[in-house]
């Protein structure tokens, strides 16, 4: 496999962290998901509408779109309106800027054979704007970066951005949005020019020199999430079985603050031995035998063979086979579209109080407070 496939601005947050790991994982075969499909079908109709609202020619997708649905084109088309707002702001600083929609971004000048695709650079004088539009869910993706320095995909962007047109404008400041429709979640971070090449110079340059030739030092952590060989990883495992080892004081009881040194290992802790799990299970069913364990059939439920013989039946025999229940908010959501759905019931929604959580200090949500709590403040 080529070396080029080591270093992508996507997986950057991760080799910048444990080099050595781009090398593992470019040794890995890729396997699609169907959330990756589904995010590249966003991306295309993104594509689509922001070009249309540009007056470009542009083919309609969405009849080839496979997750193709009214949350799709919902999250789109606000998309498409975020950019169009950028857009306008830009050209407040010059007639004529630069909109760049899936631009392919070199920045190779830091990063061996390194290159990715922006979904909108905008570039005009003073300054250089990065949105990255991202269709999941599952995990809240943050502008500034773990270290607050910037988001280092964007950063990587913003780099390849300002090598092709750096000559062209003259920018100052580098902006970098992540817009997460589905999170409601639009995220800004800025920096300087200064700020962005003394970060490839000093830190994504010499990290991505050793990461190309898997070498450096591996390490465990939050950025451990998507990294292919992340099950069976030994250093992930020895930082994991480190709690096993910890030294608690000679008292059949924990105390407050030795139940404080667990919690923030507990979560890496369960995913790490869910990613075992899956991962031997996936093993064992190419062949490979672990000691003292055998594959097994797994418990089911009754299920019914043929649903419209049953309805069938049942009706014929005088019952209704049916349950009604109202839609869930969300699922109501994806039925109506979100515009609809505000339209009509914007005042029959209520949002609960949410259960409490344990979180660290550092953490932006309130402090939830106790009725012992409150008591001892009264």
């Amino acid at each position: 496999m080529a070396k080029h496939a080591y270093l992508s601005a996507s997986a950057s947050e991760r080799w910048l962290k444990c080099p050595p790991s781009a090398k593992l994982c470019a040794q890995e075969e890729d396997r699609g998901s169907p959330f990756a499909q589904q995010g590249t079908d966003a991306h295309e109709l993104c594509q689509y509408l922001v070009e249309k609202a540009l007056g470009r020619d542009a083919k309609d997708p969405t009849e080839n779109l496979t997750w193709f649905d009214a949350e799709m084109m919902e999250a789109a088309e606000g998309y498409a309106a975020f950019v169009m707002d950028q857009v306008s702001e830009a050209k407040k600083l010059c007639e004529d800027p630069l909109v760049c929609v899936e631009q392919t971004l070199d920045f190779s000048k830091w990063v061996e054979h390194g290159f990715g695709t922006g979904d909108c650079v905008i570039v005009a004088d003073d300054l250089l704007h990065i949105i990255d539009m991202k269709f999941g869910v599952g995990v809240l993706v943050s502008a500034s970066g773990e270290d607050g320095t910037g988001n280092s995909q964007l950063k990587c962007y913003a780099l390849g951005a300002l090598d092709t047109f750096g000559d062209l404008y003259s920018i100052h400041r580098i902006r970098l949005t992540i817009y997460q429709p589905r999170r409601e979640n639009v995220d800004t971070f800025e920096l300087t020019r200064e700020e962005l090449l003394d970060w490839a110079e000093n830190v994504l340059a010499p990290t991505a020199k050793l990461a190309y030739e898997g070498e450096g030092e591996f390490s465990a952590g939050d950025h451990c999430q998507f990294c292919k060989v992340k099950a069976y990883c030994r250093k992930r495992a020895e930082q994991n079985l480190e709690m096993a080892r910890y030294e608690f004081a000679e008292a059949p009881t924990l105390d407050a603050d030795e139940i404080a040194a667990i919690l923030p290992q507990v979560d890496q802790l369960v995913r790490w031995a869910e990613d075992v799990k899956e991962y031997a299970l996936t093993q064992a069913l190419a062949g490979t035998r672990y000691p003292g364990f055998k594959l097994v059939e797994g418990r089911s439920n009754r299920k019914y063979s043929n649903e419209a013989e049953v309805a069938r039946v049942v009706t014929e025999a005088g019952y209704d086979p049916y349950e009604k229940k109202l839609l869930g908010v969300t699922a109501m959501t994806k039925q109506l579209g979100k515009k609809l759905f505000d339209q009509l019931l914007s005042g029959l929604i209520e949002k609960p109080q949410g259960k409490p959580v344990l979180a660290p200090e550092t953490d932006k949500r309130p402090e939830f407070n106790t009725a012992e709590k409150d008591f001892m403040e009264d």
